[in-house]
């Protein structure tokens, strides 16, 4: 058996000591830097060293939902790469110097004037800036399509996923009911 604080084989009878609050299997050397332990002490189930425990009442915290409604008022120009093509082009600008004006790579500008990525607010404000121009046009309030109805009650399904999918402007056709 090995002493649990210094490791090294214990050659006579293990001894037990509560040293920093933890009882250890000890050499006699290492006992020294705890308090001795009987055998008869460390079988009763109450610790006699230990103090006895304080009370403290947790009550569990609740959670509170947190509803953010975010009102979607912009949406970006569906033309926004040759708009950024044309403004950086007639300021004079490579897409290094743009990149060096508003602080993004010039492969994320050419990226995005072939179409390749869109941007995200923080690039179309900073896009805005550098080029002088409006990328973002107010959304226009009536573009539900005319399948749904404002005052249809029901959640949308995959179903009529489907018929807003549907090409050519082909009738959808009634579904039957379960």
């Amino acid at each position: 058996m090995r002493c649990e604080v210094c490791g090294r084989k214990i050659r006579t009878d293990p001894t037990r000591a509560l040293i920093e609050g933890a009882i250890l299997t000890v050499c006699d050397e290492c006992s020294k830097h705890g308090k001795k332990i009987t055998d008869e002490e460390f079988n009763r189930k109450s610790d006699p060293f230990k103090k006895t425990p304080i009370s403290y009442s947790i009550k569990p915290i609740k959670k509170r939902k947190i509803e953010a409604t975010i009102e979607i008022t912009q949406e970006l120009v569906s033309d926004y790469a040759l708009k950024i093509k044309q403004a950086r082009e007639k300021l004079n600008l490579s897409h290094e110097d743009l990149g060096k004006k508003i602080n993004v790579k010039a492969s994320v500008l050419s990226k995005l004037e072939t179409g390749k990525i869109s941007p995200n607010n923080k690039l179309v404000s900073k896009l805005e800036r550098g080029l002088k121009l409006k990328l973002l046009i107010p959304i226009s309030k009536d573009d539900t399509p005319s399948v749904f109805s404002k005052s249809s009650n029901r959640a949308l399904t995959m179903g009529d996923l489907v018929i807003m999918d549907k090409k050519d402007g082909e009738e959808p056709t009634e579904r039957k009911a379960s």
